[in-house]
């Protein structure tokens, strides 16, 4: 059965991320791009004739002139996970411009492809060393996507080990990741040892309130005024925050329409928390805390594991933490799952049971397709529905779920039909779909991508003959991208770049979910 993980946030987040990655190849492992012939050749010896040298002499007696340049020091990799773990190199963006990079890693679609999410996070928290005159461009995207996914346990333990008071943007993306994790003490220690870090008195005012300096915080939040050093609503947020007892009893401030973390957690601080469905996925790690009520912690879980960016486990120890207090919207969905769950308990013999479950299996999986967690579902359940006694469309609907599965190769051995589309299926995991007939053109175009005889897009040929290993698999990620809405030579194209990446099973993943997956 699944199992409830105990770990801590981050390591439940990096669990999430490197788990549909533990099997797959490093980049570069099956294949080499060039093939050295020779070097597993015997050479013959051939000894030169002797040639008798003798002793340099100059020219002249002038001092020669000598030449210095100085060695470039390399600087420390920066990440979360070592190369050894992701299979990419320590130099990973060796040989690209560090505003190509930055753009790519903040703006390459990944939210309809979890293959594609889990390759994105792979890439960004490896162990990577950053580009000499690139100032902090890279470190910056990587941080900013990771909060844009809304995996802001990550984005905060990668900001602290780059040095995260180092500048102010890094400490911008540091101080904001842990107000979304409540995690705010030290980086509010930072600011008071650095006050020229702070973004402005807001934060200088909150910092110095939460480590007890009320007077400190009074007297900023009075210069703040004077001066105007605010604007009009965040000096009424301040107001309220120093002074609570003057302003027992009065309305509740207008919601503002694009609140930054601190703005949030003042709301919250003083009884007004605004709701974060509307708000940026970052703001959904807020409601993974205790102090979040249970709803709240069950949307905003289904909202991070759609982009991969929370454990499954932790998803389904949130859904299984209790028994459903109404009815409609999420709590049908948990009362889905916990009967699900209750049914793969069943006993296995009995023929009622045997009914019970093919009738959960269904609702579950319309409720896990209704939140787009069919991934995280499958990756929970296909050892057990692989035990499962099923028959009939509930046998074909578990075959499915298990090929979306990390253990998918072994969902393929055993086709619950001989049907041109499970056939198929079977040998898309197999990875061999070019030797069975495809059932569709989208299916037909992954097969091309799979063929022995398929060739390398020039463009991604060209940055991997420059050695620009990251740069390769992100425009690779972006050629996907544009296959998966439709240009289908794109999407052969990035699955024959991924294959001789040694991205074997992100290919394999990422076609099989393209083909099993509803998405418009």
């Amino acid at each position: 059965m699944p199992t409830r993980r105990s770990s801590g946030p981050l390591a439940l987040a990096l669990a999430a991320i490197f788990e549909g990655a533990a099997g797959a190849s490093p980049p570069l492992a099956e294949e080499p791009l060039t093939v050295i012939d020779w070097l597993g050749q015997t050479q013959s010896q051939v000894l030169p004739d002797t040639v008798l040298l003798e002793p340099p002499t100059a020219g002249s007696a002038a001092r020669p002139e000598i030449s210095v340049t100085p060695l470039e020091a390399l600087l420390p990799p920066i990440g979360l996970v070592t190369p050894s773990a992701t299979g990419l190199p320590i130099d990973l963006w060796r040989g690209s411009a560090p505003q190509d990079i930055a753009r790519l890693l903040r703006d390459v679609p990944v939210h309809n492809s979890p293959a594609m999410q889990s390759l994105l996070f792979t890439v960004i928290l490896s162990e990577s060393r950053p580009l000499p005159g690139g100032a902090d461009a890279i470190l910056l995207a990587r941080l900013d996507r990771l909060i844009d996914l809304g995996a802001i346990d990550p984005a905060q333990a990668l900001a602290e080990q780059a040095g995260p008071s180092e500048t102010r943007a890094r400490f911008d993306r540091w101080f904001d990741s842990t107000l979304l994790t409540g995690d705010e003490d030290r980086a509010c220690a930072a600011l008071t040892a650095a006050p020229y870090l702070a973004p402005d008195y807001s934060a200088r005012i909150f910092c110095a309130a939460r480590r007890g300096d009320w007077p400190t915080a009074a007297l900023m939040l009075e210069s703040a005024h004077a001066l105007e050093l605010l604007d009009p609503p965040a000096l009424a947020l301040l107001d309220r925050f120093l002074n609570p007892d003057i302003f027992e009893g009065a309305a509740p401030l207008p919601a503002p329409d694009n609140p930054d973390p601190l703005t949030f957690r003042l709301f919250e601080t003083i009884g007004e928390r605004q709701p974060t469905a509307p708000l940026p996925r970052a703001f959904a790690a807020a409601d993974l805390r205790d102090i979040a009520g249970w709803k709240a912690q069950l949307e905003a879980a289904e909202r991070l594991t759609r982009v991969g960016a929370l454990n499954p486990n932790q998803l389904l120890g949130l859904f299984t933490e209790r028994k459903p207090a109404a009815s409609g919207g999420i709590w049908d969905r948990v009362r889905a799952l916990q009967t699900f769950e209750t049914a793969l308990r069943g006993d296995r013999t009995d023929p009622g049971a045997s009914t019970a479950l093919d009738d959960a299996l269904q609702s579950a999986w319309e409720a896990a397709q209704a939140s787009r967690i069919e991934v995280a579902f499958a990756d929970l359940f296909a050892d057990d529905l692989g035990r499962a006694r099923l028959q009939g469309e509930a046998a074909e609907l578990a075959w499915r779920i298990r090929l979306l599965a990390r253990s998918y190769e072994l969902a393929a051995d055993n086709p619950p039909s001989r049907s041109a589309e499970d056939l198929f299926l079977a040998a898309l995991a197999q990875g061999r779909p070019a030797e069975v007939q495809p059932p569709s053109d989208l299916a037909a175009s992954i097969a091309t991508g799979f063929a022995a005889d398929a060739e390398m897009p020039v463009s991604i040929a060209r940055l991997l003959d420059n050695g620009q290993l990251g740069e390769a698999i992100l425009q690779t990620m972006e050629l996907f991208a544009h296959g998966a809405d439709g240009n289908l030579g794109d999407l052969s194209a990035a699955l024959v770049a991924l294959r001789a990446m040694g991205l074997e099973d992100t290919a394999r993943r990422a076609a099989l979910q393209l083909l099993l997956l509803v998405r418009h």
